[in-house]
């Protein structure tokens, strides 16, 4: 069963459906209705060229042009969690993009290989598909989490410093705040596991499904990227905080000032 297209016209129905959000946030004055536009309008424009591009990529299925685009989002998403935390680009920037990249391309490479055995493991369809769905899903915990381990920090100066006076090592002093931020960046990959199927039907398992594969085939897809989502979140986060921890910090363990943007 082949997926059912959408026409131009019906999908511009769609957009009838945000007078309820504007309408309920002229009511009760929520300010929202000029970044809730803008937005929809970034989405939709953003989504309409991706699409044309990605109709091109499959059809070039080109090892170098699918492993430069998923290095150009990988990147992109770097942008975003930095931007999304209190830390100044330029100095973290190199040590999260390796982080990153580390975590994308060993868990798709990995899914790929072993899990779905492709003939050629560079196929735009599943390298550039899975790398975004990764990407997309683990963003938030390395916002969450970076920003909380350095926050953290930040904000217990003294407690940090007074520990550090008495003896102990960086990595001992930093120690309980990595395992907090650790937590924190993955709860919500977590919840969503626990209640998955039963609360809701995920993305990729409603697109598979919608794409004409049986449900037996869309589970076990969605067991997967799951599964890949948290994996490379927790590797993603724990690289980044490591591996900065190098350029973030002095020789005597005390964080640099210029670590932050603010």
């Amino acid at each position: 069963m082949e997926t059912i297209d959408i026409p131009l016209d019906r999908l511009l129905l769609t957009f009838l459906l945000l007078a309820v959000p504007v309408l309920v946030s002229r009511i009760y004055k929520l300010g929202l209705v000029r970044p809730l536009l803008v937005s929809v309008l970034r989405m939709s424009v953003q989504l309409a060229l991706i699409g044309v591009f990605l109709r091109y990529l499959f059809f070039w299925n080109n090892t170098v042009i699918n492993l430069l685009w998923l290095l150009i989002m990988i990147m992109v998403a770097v942008f975003s969690a930095i931007r999304g935390s209190a830390m100044r680009l330029g100095r973290v920037f190199l040590p999260v993009l390796g982080s990153f990249a580390l975590a994308t391309f060993a868990v798709i490479f990995y899914l790929n290989v072993f899990i779905i055995r492709l003939d050629y493991v560079f196929d735009a369809r599943y390298l550039v598909v899975l790398g975004g769905m990764l990407l997309g899903n683990s963003l938030r915990g390395n916002i969450v989490g970076i920003d909380t381990f350095y926050r953290n920090i930040r904000k217990e100066q003294k407690k940090y410093l007074y520990v550090l006076s008495l003896g102990a090592s960086q990595q001992e002093t930093v120690l309980p705040y990595l395992r907090e931020s650790v937590r924190l960046a993955l709860k919500p990959t977590i919840a969503a596991m626990a209640t998955m199927g039963i609360v809701a039907l995920p993305g990729m398992m409603t697109g598979v499904i919608l794409g004409g594969a049986g449900p037996e085939a869309a589970i076990k897809y969605q067991i997967m990227i799951m599964i890949g989502i948290l994996v490379s979140t927790m590797i993603s986060v724990l690289l980044s905080i490591l591996i900065t921890s190098n350029v973030c910090f002095t020789k005597y363990g005390t964080l640099r000032e210029d670590t932050f943007s603010d």
